[in-house]
């Protein structure tokens, strides 16, 4: 197995996941600094996403049976302020792989967003993977743009979108829990939004899930998230809590906002994610959200 982005929040996870299930696993990435929670001793190559040829030379040398792609410019405004950046690591970069995975019978997993939808409602009470994308951001409409690139150029592979990940992120402060609790130590006040629904899915989770979907056949489109349904703001008392903070103490930490009042308007209200067919190939109870 092969992963792009081992560095990154959900990466690191996705190592140590596949690790653990005893595959020979290999990670690419842009440099080689260690990152904290890596596995030792796992093989790296050095690839620049935006050198040209530089990830065909990668999947030549290491010939993967599997990949998972993690890579991506991932926040919505990195890629509001750098769209032609945002292009090439979420959709050219996809697309790239895609062709090689095809070409070699490879198998290949990617990672898309839940943001790729937020501009029309879901059909029924959260989004289905038979809900048509209609992002509000860059960042959603590259991802968009990058699922449909894998498909077209690999129809084998499979797409899995995932929710705001929440968990460990071993003292980087990554990720929608450990990076308020690491603000509030600070003796900052965040500000999280009322009014922005998730279905939030710890990371650690999504790791292993991910490595079990990429030992499957499944192909598509595929939506891998938590079973609640809750506010950011909401999600952020959570991970103070399950920190140690007193109830009270947690609610009393952050400042609860809305987006328009925040200056986010143009965030979708509500994401939410339907897992019911993920839940059903996995075999799996509903996933937590938090750790």
């Amino acid at each position: 197995m092969l992963v792009f982005g081992r560095s990154g929040f959900l990466g690191v996870h996705v190592v140590r996941a596949a690790c653990a299930a005893g595959l020979e696993v290999m990670v690419a990435g842009r440099t080689q600094a260690p990152a904290a929670g890596q596995v030792e001793g796992v093989p790296h190559k050095l690839c620049d996403a935006l050198t040209p040829l530089a990830v065909e030379r990668v999947l030549e040398q290491c010939a993967p049976d599997v990949i998972v792609l993690c890579t991506a410019l991932a926040t919505i405004a990195e890629c509001e302020r750098y769209p032609v950046l945002a292009r090439t690591l979420n959709v050219e970069l996809p697309a790239r792989i895609a062709v090689w995975s095809r070409v070699h019978g490879a198998r290949l997993v990617s990672i898309s967003t839940d943001l790729v939808f937020g501009a029309r409602p879901p059909r029924a009470e959260r989004f289905s993977e038979e809900d048509e994308p209609a992002p509000t951001s860059e960042y959603g409409r590259t991802k968009a743009s990058g699922e449909q690139a894998v498909l077209d150029h690999c129809e084998e592979a499979l797409v899995v979108r995932l929710p705001l990940l929440t968990g460990e992120s071993f003292g980087r402060g990554l990720g929608a829990s450990d990076s308020v609790v690491a603000s509030v130590r600070r003796g900052a006040k965040p500000l999280l939004f009322t009014d922005e629904w998730r279905t939030p899915l710890d990371a650690a989770r999504a790791g292993s899930a991910l490595v079990e979907l990429a030992l499957l056949r499944e192909r598509g489109v595929l939506h891998l998230a938590g079973a609640e349904r809750l506010s950011r703001c909401e999600i952020g008392v959570r991970a103070l809590i399950e920190a140690g903070f007193a109830p009270v103490e947690a609610r009393a930490a952050i400042r609860p906002t809305t987006r328009a009042a925040a200056g986010h308007s143009c965030r979708p209200a509500d994401v939410s994610l339907d897992s019911t067919r993920a839940r059903r190939i996995l075999a799996l109870d509903p996933p937590p959200t938090l750790t």
